[in-house]
């Protein structure tokens, strides 16, 4: 039951495109999974053309009704995302709900952190949110006068509130995107449109899973491994979250069931959180 992505209605909701950045592996493949599981049209990207191919497949095996439409593309260029917003409304007509999911972390501290390092994770935290945002919003903005509902929901870490000094960089940048969360919402809540965003804590990715394949005592099975791993960062629900986890969490905040939500953070920690 924890990896189905069944959770709402599969007519929950019908007659409204989604859009998924980064949607070929990880949370956003598996929000991708979730929006279609509720009967949406969804529109994916990334920027590794084979993965994402791989990725249609599976899910055109899994929603053969599904209306999908996908495209490399890399969130830091601006045109390459114009691109994208123009030939998913093509494919799939105008979104009203975008989920920022691009992003990755950097394990650095300051002292080994050049300006260059610095450059880097800051421009990639913010301009995934602001190349898509912008292009998308003209559609966002047109299907809230339509349905009555549009919303954006941005991937963020709970390092935005609970910082890693082994992760200076992504860290600082985090918080950042915490506050352009809550601007855009205020900026946005005129033209109808709702901003909020998830603070994920330590959730199975191929991250963690190379780390078990490289682990010391080869007779811990994954679930063994994870949960004392879990013990060790102090998780009270013992366990690593899995994916599709923090993508109900993105469903709904894009949802109409979200309606009256803006400006807000959900915590996918496990209680792995500290800040009030």
């Amino acid at each position: 039951m924890t990896h189905s992505p069944t959770f709402l209605a599969p007519d929950a909701l019908t007659g409204r495109t989604a859009v998924v950045t980064g949607g070929s592996s990880g949370i956003g493949l598996a929000t991708v999974r979730v929006l279609l599981a509720a009967g949406a049209a969804v529109a994916l990207c990334g920027r590794n053309a084979e993965r994402l191919d791989g990725a249609v497949t599976h899910l055109r095996a899994e929603f053969p009704q599904a209306r999908l439409f996908a495209q490399p593309c890399d969130v830091l260029d601006a045109p390459s995302v114009k691109a994208f917003a123009a030939a998913s409304q093509a494919a799939l007509g105008p979104a009203s709900m975008l989920v920022n999911n691009a992003g990755q972390g950097r394990v650095s501290t300051f002292a080994d952190t050049d300006d260059q390092a610095w450059m880097d994770e800051l421009k990639l935290k913010f301009f995934s949110i602001i190349h898509p945002t912008r292009a998308f919003l003209p559609q966002l903005v047109a299907e809230r006068q339509r349905l009555g509902d549009a919303a954006i929901a941005c991937a963020n870490s709970l390092l935005a509130r609970q910082p890693e000094p082994h992760m200076v960089a992504t860290s600082a940048a985090r918080a950042g995107i915490l506050n352009l969360v809550r601007s855009l919402a205020t900026e946005f809540a005129p033209q109808g449109v709702r901003v909020n965003g998830i603070l994920i804590g330590l959730v199975e990715s191929g991250q963690w899973r190379r780390r078990f394949e490289a682990r010391e005592d080869k007779t811990q099975d994954w679930t063994a491994w994870s949960a004392e791993l879990a013990a060790q960062k102090h998780i009270p629900l013992g366990r690593l979250g899995h994916p599709v986890e923090a993508a109900r969490a993105l469903t709904f905040l894009v949802s109409p069931f979200a309606s009256y939500t803006s400006g807000a953070h959900i915590d996918i920690s496990g209680g792995h959180s500290r800040h009030a």
